[in-house]
């Protein structure tokens, strides 16, 4: 006699189960900084498996199409671009910003060919903290209730920006920015840590639209970098879907904001970007200083993922542990709900509640 097939959770049915694996379909993803578009040159980015053409029109407004001529696949991005259409090198054809083709020059004039419904598809995207974001969700417009873009609230007197691609999946890179546990044992570095004993830590978590924040405390100022403040600064770090870490520090009038967000390749090449943002002018002066440090801090989480998804590589499971790992665990939640929400058609609901987390770090 067989045996009768396991019931499903709720959960497990109302979702496609690869769902869960994959990088959220209906998000803004950073995908380039403002300033590398221009309304003279196009920019070729990868999204998700999506290879996308970025560029800012004659009228300053910047587009995102998919990098593909539907004639013979030609990589748009080849092409010549005026600031107002781009051109095809393969044949010549010409598609407007808006994706709609212009113009086959191969045509002769007794050719009835109509090519005014040929159109390559047009991503909606948007600026916001001096990046460019792409929503790569195909298809009519979903309605779903998707996370708001990280916004700066200062102008900022500079900034350093640093990207690296990890060799690693969506999902691992982006529990490495809700992870506190692994701070005492990749960022060990005299500028980041002095201190090497680990020290149990007290924080309360507070859900977030799409998310959920540390809310604000005050820190020490043992790390050299926040003795350049001048006091001691109260601290605010916010998680937000889809794969957004935004560290927000205040001393009195001065504002420092640390962001990173994680952005889909493939399926196994994760796009890291650190932007550091200040409203001091003097701090300025410290460009040359900040960069290789960044660049550091950030190659070690690259190097340490890379060596983790080899490992889960070997065996895909992970056993997610103790009050330090809850953080991860909700980003998981926050992920199913996202899903769920869009499969029924209702607005997103943080499944999340105030908590106090303690762990040693």
């Amino acid at each position: 006699m067989s045996a009768s097939p396991r019931p499903q959770a709720p959960d497990e049915a109302a979702l496609d189960p690869d769902a869960m694996r994959q990088p959220l379909a209906d998000a803004w993803y950073c995908v380039a900084r403002s300033d590398a578009l221009t309304s003279n040159a196009l920019k070729a980015v990868e999204l998700n498996g999506e290879q996308i053409v970025l560029g800012r029109d004659a009228s300053g407004t910047a587009f995102a199409l998919r990098d593909r001529c539907p004639h013979r696949g030609m990589a748009l991005s080849k092409g010549r671009f005026d600031g107002t259409g781009l051109t095809c090198p393969f044949h010549g054809w010409r598609f407007g910003t808006d994706g709609r083709c212009r113009d086959v020059p191969t045509l002769s004039s007794s050719d009835a060919a109509d090519f005014s419904k040929i159109a390559v598809h047009r991503f909606p995207v948007r600026e916001s903290a001096g990046f460019a974001w792409v929503n790569p969700h195909l298809g009519s417009p979903s309605g779903a209730d998707v996370p708001a873009l990280p916004e700066l609230g200062f102008t900022a007197a500079g900034s350093v920006v640093i990207e690296l691609v990890v060799e690693a999946s969506y999902d691992l890179t982006t529990l490495s920015l809700v992870d506190p546990g692994h701070v005492a044992f990749v960022h060990d570095s005299w500028w980041f840590r002095p201190s090497k004993d680990l020290r149990e830590k007290v924080k309360t978590f507070t859900p977030t639209p799409h998310g959920f924040t540390m809310t604000s405390h005050a820190t020490t100022t043992s790390s050299p970098v926040y003795r350049l403040l001048g006091g001691v600064p109260s601290v605010e770090i916010e998680f937000r879907l889809p794969g957004v870490r935004l560290e927000r520090i205040v001393a009195g009038a001065k504002r420092v904001a640390n962001y990173t967000f994680a952005t889909p390749l493939t399926h196994n090449r994760t796009m890291l970007t650190n932007a550091l943002y200040w409203n001091m002018p003097a701090l300025n002066l410290l460009k040359p200083v900040a960069r290789p440090l960044m660049r550091q801090f950030l190659t070690q989480d690259q190097q340490v993922l890379q060596h983790a998804q080899a490992g889960l590589d070997r065996k895909p499971t992970m056993v997610l542990f103790g009050q330090g790992d809850l953080p991860s665990q909700w980003y998981f939640r926050l992920k199913r709900e996202a899903l769920t929400a869009a499969r029924e058609g209702r607005p997103f609901a943080n499944p999340l509640v105030t908590q106090e987390l303690r762990w040693r770090s």
